[in-house]
């Protein structure tokens, strides 16, 4: 068996920009954060309800339905994970957390990118403004009955909203009994 050198020990840097690269490795292309910046994504349910946000993105160009989610270290190189999950949930659901806890790393897309994301679950949760993010973000929030999700979901798809794969820990089960 061999044992490849970790991730970017031999890649090149094609182009950086404020916050990705684009590196090769041999053949391989992949992009990467810069900087060393991290995301956090939040899982936030309370009375039956889970916290959506939906959000025009540029890479699709098209609105996208997502769990909250943020940077971590793009403002503030210290920046912990919980620190930034609890600034970016109040800043697009308006909604503060009690506690947050960490689920654990995820990698999104690693075909393609050598990001990955720390999935938090925020508890306690107190609405304390209108969310809807920051500057041009035009941030809708959502709060979706759990029981109704995968309709939801769908009724959006059919709308032509894109659908983030972060909402298969939603549905997941749902998605294989049919």
């Amino acid at each position: 068996m061999t044992l490849r050198q970790a991730p970017g020990a031999r890649a090149t840097i094609v182009w950086e920009g404020k916050y990705i690269k684009v590196l090769q490795d041999g053949t391989w292309e992949y992009v990467s954060r810069a900087r060393g910046i991290q995301a956090a994504v939040i899982l936030a349910v309370a009375d039956g309800h889970v916290l959506l946000v939906e959000q025009y993105r540029v890479p699709l160009g098209r609105r996208c339905l997502e769990l909250p989610a943020g940077l971590v270290g793009d403002e503030d190189a210290g920046e912990s994970v919980v620190a930034s999950a609890a600034r970016e949930l109040e800043e697009e659901t308006g909604y503060r957390a009690g506690a947050i806890t960490p689920l654990g790393f995820f990698h999104s897309s690693p075909g393609m990118v050598s990001e990955g994301f720390t999935l938090v679950r925020a508890t306690e949760l107190v609405r304390v403004g209108d969310g809807g993010g920051q500057g041009d973000e035009d941030i809708t929030v959502l709060r979706v009955p759990v029981d109704g999700l995968a309709d939801f979901v769908a009724a959006k798809r059919a709308e032509g909203v894109a659908i983030d794969v972060k909402l298969l820990l939603l549905l997941g089960a749902g998605m294989l009994a049919g």
